[in-house]
C-alpha cells in the first residue's frame, strides 16, 4: 500500500510549496531476531547494540508516511537521497523501547533543483537528517581529471540489493526491479545508500565510539553488480569504483 500511494503521487496535480508541518511518532521495541538479520546484511557482529544507522529503518514507514502526503511538495518517486547525517550520544540496544518521531524541515535551493530534510529523532539521544533533492534542473557536466584509485583497504562485491529491501522495508523498484532502474534512467538497479553507508560502518565497527557524529554525502549510484573498494584514514571513509575510483559515497566520523 505504501509503494501504490507513492506511484500515484506521480499523478499530476496542484501541490503545495512548503513542507508539511506535521510530526508523526511512534513507539517502537526492538525485535533482536530482526536486528540480528541486519547485522548480518549489513557486515556486523551479532550484538544487543544497535547499529548507529539501524533506528533509520525503524522509522523508515513514518518517513514514507510524510513523503506520501497529500499536502507534501514533492512527489516521493523520484526523490534522490544525497546526504545523511547521524548523532548518537551513547549505544542503544535491543531493550530499549524507543519513542521515535519524524518531521520534515529546512526545504531550499539546490544546483539541481530542491532539498530539504527529514530529521528523525528518539527520546533515547539519536538524531538522524536525511537530505533529499527533487530534480528540476541538468546537471553541468564538469571534465573530470582522470586518477588512480586509491589502494583499498577492503574490496567489495555488491551483487544484489533485495536482502537489504527485505531487512529495511525499503523496496523501491529502482532497488530491486531492472524494469524499475530503466524507468529512472539507470540501467541496472542500484545499491540503496543506507546500505552502502552501513556496510562501510559495520567494517569500522570496533573503531566506533559510542557517542559519535557521522556524515555522509552520496555521490554516484551503485549500479548491480558492482566491484567496489572501501578505504579509511583516521576519521574519513570513502567508497568508490573498483575499476575508475569514481566516488559512491565519502563519510566522516567525529566524537
Amino acid at each position: 500500500m505504501m509503494y501504490l500511494k507513492a506511484a500515484l503521487g506521480l499523478i499530476p496535480r496542484p501541490r503545495p510549496a512548503q513542507l508539511p508541518e506535521a510530526e508523526l511518532s511512534k513507539v517502537v521495541q526492538v525485535d533482536q531476531a530482526h536486528l540480528n538479520e541486519y547485522q548480518r546484511v549489513c557486515g556486523y557482529r551479532r550484538d544487543t547494540r544497535l547499529p548507529c544507522a539501524y533506528p533509520h529503518i525503524l522509522a523508515f514507514d513514518l518517513q514514507m508516511s510524510l513523503m506520501t502526503r497529500n499536502d507534501f511538495p514533492f512527489p516521493v518517486v523520484g526523490l534522490v537521497h544525497i546526504a545523511n547525517r547521524i548523532e548518537q550520544a551513547h549505544a542503544l540496544t535491543a531493550d530499549d523501547e524507543l519513542t521515535i518521531t519524524v518531521k520534515t524541515q529546512n526545504l531550499r535551493d539546490h544546483p539541481r533543483g530542491k532539498q530539504f530534510d527529514i530529521v528523525t529523532t528518539t527520546a533515547q539521544g539519536w538524531q538522524e537528517v536525511s537530505t533529499y533533492l527533487k530534480i528540476t534542473k541538468q546537471a553541468e557536466k564538469e571534465p573530470r581529471e582522470k586518477a588512480e584509485p586509491p589502494v583499498p583497504h577492503a574490496i567489495w562485491r555488491f551483487t544484489e540489493s533485495k536482502s537489504y529491501a527485505r531487512v529495511s522495508g525499503d523496496h523501491n523498484p529502482i532497488h530491486t526491479s531492472v524494469i524499475g532502474a530503466r524507468l529512472f534512467g539507470f540501467p541496472r538497479p542500484i545499491a540503496h545508500g543506507m546500505f552502502t553507508m552501513a556496510r562501510c560502518l559495520g567494517a569500522l565497527e570496533p573503531r566506533l565510539p559510542e557517542q559519535l557524529t557521522v556524515d555522509v554525502s552520496f555521490k554516484l549510484p551503485v549500479l548491480l553488480p558492482a566491484k567496489t573498494a572501501f578505504r579509511y584514514s583516521h576519521n574519513e571513509f570513502t567508497l568508490t569504483d573498483r575499476q575508475t575510483g569514481k566516488p559512491h559515497l565519502s563519510g566522516r566520523i567525529s566524537a
